[in-house]
């Protein structure tokens, strides 16, 4: 079951201190994110990838969610 982590609304840096800290308290596994800015969705993605984990990015209209594995 994956972790699910909602950053939608969430100003800079934010977003990707909660994702960085939660894939932390993971160490592996799935974490799904919900993010509402192409600034969040690459930023996220950018410190993910950097730590070793892959990211697949699915657009839902406005938003995108994140489907993060290690």
């Amino acid at each position: 079951m994956a972790e699910k982590l909602d950053v939608r609304g969430l100003s800079c840096p934010l977003p990707v201190v909660k994702v960085r800290n939660k894939l932390t308290e993971l160490k592996e596994g799935l974490l799904e994110v919900l993010v509402d800015t192409g600034t969040a969705k690459d930023n996220i993605t950018r410190m993910a990838n950097n730590n070793g984990w892959k990211v697949e990015t699915k657009e839902q209209g406005e938003e995108y969610l994140l489907i993060i594995n290690k």
